[in-house]
């Protein structure tokens, strides 16, 4: 067995050891397209989403110089068709591509002395099993020849394939030299047919659009916003997450809290794998994910401002979905000519959820909102971002010590400093600026809206976290309506009585807005 030629099924065996969630049905998507025109596959997924255990996975499968038999027997990829026509059939390429960079850079060498470190590895690996081979003058003769000595094609398998093209993005050189490797393999009618059985690659973002990436062109994309049939293989489904939590005894609600977020129409909800498995390991549901983000650069891109996007940070950390239109981004770090272009980079890198039937995007979950506000509380931060920030907690506090006057002031300068809709004309519209100006309490607070009472629907809730002393608030919005009156349907709709569990005290607060004078008034009684 080798490290990048045959690697055997040691890896896949060391993942069973600990517990597994069986994800073996992606083999048979990947069996569909051995030896087909669609034998080239393209998965782009954000970091700690299970890149690296299906790549283990898949070598275990493919590779022919082990048995892996005991390894999938009991696993669902036994139950498909082809499951033995594949198992052990192949020879196997595969290539942690940013294991390569992180080694050149390590011995102070170019990124471009990866494409010639990846072939001298490999070939090494091949004349040392087959000794016959090394009179053959390249990789490429040798992988020729092997496959008409064996009779067995090649699977390649390649993790972290755009890692080359981010670190060497001024070095056009570099990028070439590795582009011809990749065209070399896969794009070349001489060896392509007659030597590869199939590709399963994966990087961060798509193929670039320009064509400068024509290498690769003919390779089949299932990017995170359109994942097609990879997507209840994109991370955790809901069932398996409910599984677990049974499992460890943990509160899948809490878990749904902080982990979930990631919708797609063939596999609905999919979990975060990492921080899912993180969080039974110890325990404790919090951010595990944040370690290995791109965490660093996000602020670089949230301060290029780009049509107010700070503005729209905002919005989203309060909990609402913004419009982005992803055509236009062009799959790198460094092109962005909009907004939309760095909201459809956050949702490549996993920061945001995309609903492709609305073209809406989200925080997905309260792991990662929490980064969005420990990045934007950084160093890093904007004046804007930050006066944002101090003049929601001010409101807060204000709230909660039922100064009605500074409460009005303060929703009223939110109003003028243009953070509500264009038009705002009606309750909805308020609505969404009594959100955007509490931005601060969703680090506190639970928000809910529309929660149900015994005789109507409270518009926002915000319930304190467990072991906070905050109170409880409820607030009616009103338009065209008096103050007394949203209170008293508080107080008549029993609206406390939903929350008599939480034993603490509750702030009904009522906001309403008046069309004709153009000014917002506040009631505030405790409970």
């Amino acid at each position: 067995m080798g490290t990048y030629l045959n690697p055997g099924n040691r890896g896949f065996q060391e993942i069973l050891q600990s517990e597994y969630v069986d994800k073996t049905g992606l083999i048979a998507l990947v069996n569909k397209t051995v030896g087909t025109m669609e034998k080239l596959s393209c998965i782009s997924r954000p970091r700690r989403f299970g890149k690296s255990y299906a790549a283990k996975m898949l070598c275990a499968y493919y590779d022919c110089s082990c048995d892996s038999h005991k390894l999938f027997d009991d696993k669902e990829i036994a139950r498909t068709e082809g499951y033995l026509a594949h198992l052990n059939q192949y020879h196997v390429i595969s290539i942690d591509v940013a294991g390569f960079v992180s080694m050149v850079k390590k011995q102070h060498e170019a990124i471009g002395n990866v494409p010639e470190l990846i072939e001298r590895r490999i070939y090494e690996e091949l004349v040392s099993l087959y000794p016959e081979l090394e009179k053959e003058s390249s990789l490429a003769d040798c992988l020729i020849r092997c496959v008409e000595k064996t009779g067995r094609q090649f699977i390649f398998i390649i993790d972290e394939w755009d890692a080359p093209i981010r670190e060497a993005k001024e070095d056009t050189n570099a990028q070439t030299a590795y582009l011809n490797l990749l065209r070399e393999w896969f794009k070349n009618n001489n060896f392509t047919p007659q030597v590869v059985a199939a590709a399963y690659m994966t990087g961060i973002l798509p193929i670039k659009k320009d064509g400068s990436q024509s290498a690769i062109s003919d390779f089949i994309e299932y990017p995170i916003l359109d994942p097609d049939g990879f997507a209840e293989f994109t991370g955790f489904t809901e069932v398996e997450v409910k599984r677990l939590c049974e499992e460890h005894r943990m509160s899948f609600e809490d878990a749904r809290q902080w982990y979930d977020g990631y919708d797609f129409p063939e596999a609905g909800a999919i979990y975060n794998p990492y921080s899912v498995m993180s969080a039974m390991r110890k325990g404790k549901f919090r951010s595990y994910w944040q370690k290995t983000s791109a965490a660093e650069s996000l602020m670089t891109y949230i301060n290029m401002d780009f049509e107010g996007l700070q503005e729209i940070i905002a919005r989203l950390i309060a909990g609402e979905e913004v419009e982005v239109r992803t055509s236009s981004f062009e799959n790198d770090f460094e092109t962005f000519k909009s907004k939309d272009d760095v909201l459809t980079l956050l949702i490549h890198l996993g920061y945001l959820t995309y609903h492709e039937e609305d073209g809406t995007a989200r925080i997905p979950n309260e792991e990662v909102r929490i980064e969005f506000e420990k990045i934007l509380e950084g160093t890093g931060a904007s004046k804007k971002w930050v006066e944002l920030i101090g003049r929601s907690q001010k409101l807060l506090e204000d709230t909660i010590a039922g100064n009605e006057d500074a409460v009005v002031e303060a929703i009223q300068r939110m109003r003028d400093a243009q953070y509500a809709p264009t038009f705002y004309n009606d309750e909805q519209a308020l609505r969404y600026v009594i959100k955007f100006a509490h931005i601060a309490a969703v680090d506190q607070y639970l928000k809910i809206e529309e929660l149900p009472s015994g005789k109507g629907i409270a518009d926002v809730v915000y319930l304190p976290k467990r072991r906070s002393v905050l109170p409880a608030l409820i607030i009616e919005l009103k338009w065209n309506k008096s103050s007394e009156g949203a209170i008293g349907q508080i107080k008549t709709r029993n609206y406390p009585a939903v929350l008599e569990d939480f034993g603490g005290e509750i702030v009904m607060v009522e906001i309403n807005y008046d069309e004709k004078t153009k000014e917002h008034s506040c009631g505030i009684e405790k409970v």
